[in-house]
């Protein structure tokens, strides 16, 4: 469970540890994302040496392929991909949803019971419960289970969104009732969170917040809020719920952020972040760099542009990550121009040094 070693006495931050049964995190955290059982082009060796602490699963992805099946007779997640620290995993619920916008219409079929989806690559029909993405998270050996909720799309009308609250409160109790019977007599159990849906509306929000708490869980996420409902509402959305949420709970913002949007949301009293932007923008060239200059702590390059074909400093000679200390800006253009593998890998290794680095900066 979570402890709370400090306080800032000017900002709502804090920061303690965080209990799991594969490890204790020091909070706050970043977590690299391992969709599919891997941070893209990173070895769990890596993901050590950066100092990551955690990371996340997806659920949906590693049920489809290779299946629960398979990562079972290995022994769990853990062992599948040789990654002894923890590991959170998100329900599925918000890849199904999103199918829905990209598929013809029909594609997805949800009611109360649950949501019918067909895999987009070969078609196969799929049934996912709040009792089913709890099952295949505890086959995963989750550290974080989260619940299956509904994120409603943006824009919505309020009468989309009150209904999406109502299916995600109904749905945590269901995924809290298989959950408590299939782990309540282990001592050393996974942790399950319940996760705040409302959109942009604030008393949504909190009636949200109010109905997870009466089921209790032993962490809290806020969802939606940065996977579609613009960025200009976080502030809202953050003030109508941390107020609500137990001080001795971790608080997880889902799919944030910048890394100047992570930096306002921990001073607002924000524990567990994730997002795919340091590897995603490392996979397109795009690094931090850290700045001095009066124009905020960090800026962005983008490699491929062909004024660093010939710049042999390092990416960034603040920054003491393998990438840094090895190799310059001309070497790593040249990789990418000419399509190299290794390019994502130095890149990557970068960008997560970087965000990890954050927040050990924001711990001390």
């Amino acid at each position: 469970m979570l402890e709370l070693i400090k306080k800032n006495k000017k900002t709502k931050q804090r920061s303690g540890q965080l209990t799991t049964r594969n490890g204790v995190i020091q909070t706050p955290f970043f977590m690299p994302i391992a969709t599919k059982g891997a941070v893209k082009s990173l070895a769990p060796e890596d993901l050590k040496a950066l100092g990551a602490q955690i990371i996340l699963g997806n659920t949906y992805h590693l049920w489809l392929r290779p299946g629960t099946e398979i990562i079972k007779k290995a022994g769990d997640l853990h062992k599948f991909m040789n990654w002894p620290g923890p590991i959170l995993t998100d329900s599925g619920g918000y890849q199904v949803f999103s199918l829905g916008e990209k598929i013809k219409k029909g594609f997805v079929k949800l009611s109360d019971e649950g949501v019918e989806f067909r895999d987009p690559i070969d078609g196969q029909k799929y049934w996912l419960t709040p009792e089913k993405s709890v099952e295949i998270q505890l086959a995963l050996g989750s550290d974080i289970i989260m619940v299956l909720d509904e994120c409603p799309p943006y824009p919505a009308s309020r009468e989309q969104v009150e209904r999406a609250v109502k299916r995600t409160t109904e749905w945590a109790a269901r995924c809290k009732k298989y959950f408590d019977k299939k782990v309540s007599k282990k001592k050393n159990r996974p942790l399950l969170f319940g996760i705040v849906q409302g959109g942009v509306h604030k008393d949504l929000r909190q009636q949200s917040a109010q109905e997870l708490l009466a089921i209790g869980f032993d962490g809290y996420a806020i969802g939606g809020v940065a996977v579609g409902e613009p960025r200009k509402y976080l502030k809202t959305v953050l003030e109508a719920v941390l107020p609500l949420l137990p001080q001795d709970k971790p608080r997880y913002l889902m799919g944030l952020g910048k890394p100047e949007e992570i930096v306002a949301a921990v001073e607002a009293g924000i524990d567990m972040f994730d997002c795919v932007i340091p590897t995603r923008e490392a996979r397109h060239g795009k690094l931090y760099i850290k700045n001095s200059g009066a124009k905020g702590f960090y800026k962005t390059i983008n490699i491929l542009n062909s004024k660093f074909a010939k710049d042999f400093t390092p990416l960034d000679k603040s920054c003491g990550c393998y990438s840094c200390a090895n190799f310059t800006r001309a070497y790593l253009h040249h990789l990418f121009k000419v399509g190299e593998p290794l390019s994502l890998r130095l890149a990557t290794i970068h960008n997560l040094k970087f965000y990890l680095g954050l927040m050990e900066g924001l711990r001390k």
